[in-house]
């Protein structure tokens, strides 16, 4: 199997690891008589609901702290019903879109394309990567958190008229026309039967599945990751770094030394303060970053929330998609010009102001970060040593149609 690569990569150095949970969640007691022949039919040797992969419990490093779960623990049983409607089209009213469609395991389950193709049109915005979305204190969705929950947020696409069309306005069937059709399917009264001990479908129930399947997709096999387990702290030299990569370690962790002038003449680039290591999740009391210009071109002020740095890049040292939520470019270069000067206004980010956001805000004057061609080297080597392998090709995370 190919999970068996991530398994014996992590052997190495097993002991620096923990289970993030304190026990082992509770499986749904299923009756012994369940069968599971339309599965087998359905799927063939793609799925085994008598040998289920391990979602619940994975190796979590031991210096990663958030985790918005809540009560939702994930199961075996509940994350393998998550991922077939992961990737089931018939989710989409006209069975050619799934939540897959936009968020695809050989990127990071993100997409290439600036805006994704739904059902009756492109998305708004670029569809954000769904790496470690699990290991973040914001537990709001969407790029202008508008689901409050990630179980929320898993539905919402379903039922968008452009996304997948299950939205009962504009001709579309409702979301009570999807749960009619997916019981009438034998796979699903038997995976819903493992997942929550009987077979009633409901809207909760998917959301509960989908969720936990999304929360198991973790990439913690980076080289940032190896560094990180034998160093004292995210801001010690690591020993497997190169000079470079160290360089832009420190570049992304200090805090930039600004004049009166609000200009750089020393210290790191600030990233940190919003992108926090060794999660590399975003602070929940972010605002808008500067970019605020829609894929349509016209002001999108309320992107408060991004997708942890981890994974931007592919093992071959591509980037996963366009940046951000207009998916304006591909050039990490760009990104980081991008932050040279951001003016306030806006729902701006007083981080990003010309006094750092260090006198509590209300300073308009423009910052300078002043960055040089070889520190925008050091912080690009940086960012791609947060990419793992596993997560590109394991199969509890892959399409069980195919």
């Amino acid at each position: 199997m190919k999970s068996s690569f991530f398994q014996l990569s992590l052997l190495a150095f097993a002991t620096l690891f923990i289970s993030c949970d304190s026990t082992e969640p509770d499986e749904i007691e299923v009756s012994p008589d369940l069968s599971f022949d339309m599965v087998m039919a359905t799927f063939g040797d793609n799925l085994d609901p008598t040998n289920l992969p391990n979602y619940a419990n994975q190796n979590i490093p031991n210096y990663i702290n958030e985790d918005n779960t809540g009560n939702n623990q994930i199961t075996d049983g509940g994350a393998l019903l998550g991922r077939v409607l992961f990737y089931d089209k018939k989710l989409s009213s006209n069975n050619t879109i799934a939540c897959a469609s936009c968020h695809q395991q050989a990127f990071a389950f993100g997409d290439q394309a600036v805006a994704s193709t739904g059902v009756s049109g492109f998305t708004g915005r670029h569809s954000m990567r769904l790496i470690n979305v699990r290991f973040a204190e914001e537990e709001n969705f969407f790029w202008d958190e508008r689901a409050n929950s990630l179980e929320e947020q898993t539905t919402m696409p379903i039922q968008d008229h452009i996304e997948m069309g299950f939205s009962g306005q504009n001709g579309d069937p409702d979301m009570d026309s999807l749960i009619n059709q997916l019981s009438e399917e034998g796979h699903y009264t038997e995976l819903f039967t493992l997942a929550f001990g009987d077979s009633e479908i409901t809207e909760s129930r998917m959301q509960d599945a989908m969720a936990q399947f999304i929360r198991s997709i973790i990439s913690f096999d980076s080289k940032y990751d190896v560094g990180r387990a034998s160093a004292n702290n995210n801001n010690d030299n690591f020993s497997n770094f190169t000079d470079l990569e160290n360089e832009g370690k420190r570049l992304f962790m200090q805090r930039a030394e600004l004049n009166n002038q609000g200009v750089r003449i020393g210290g790191g680039l600030d990233c940190n303060t919003c992108h926090r290591a060794p999660e590399f999740d975003i602070d929940p009391d972010s605002r808008n970053n500067g970019m605020i210009t829609a894929l349509d071109g016209s002001l999108d002020t309320d992107v408060t929330r991004s997708p942890s740095l981890r994974d931007l890049f592919g093992t071959d040292g591509t980037a996963n998609g366009p940046f951000m939520h207009n998916g304006f470019s591909t050039d990490f270069n760009e990104v980081l010009d991008h932050y040279e000067s951001v003016p306030m206004g806006n729902n701006t980010d007083r981080r990003l102001s010309g006094d750092g956001g260090r006198r509590g805000g209300g300073d308009d004057m423009v910052r300078h970060l002043a960055t040089t061609d070889q520190e925008k080297e050091a912080v690009l080597a940086f960012m791609k040593t947060l990419t793992g392998s596993n997560v590109y090709t394991d199969e509890k995370w892959s399409d069980p149609f195919e």
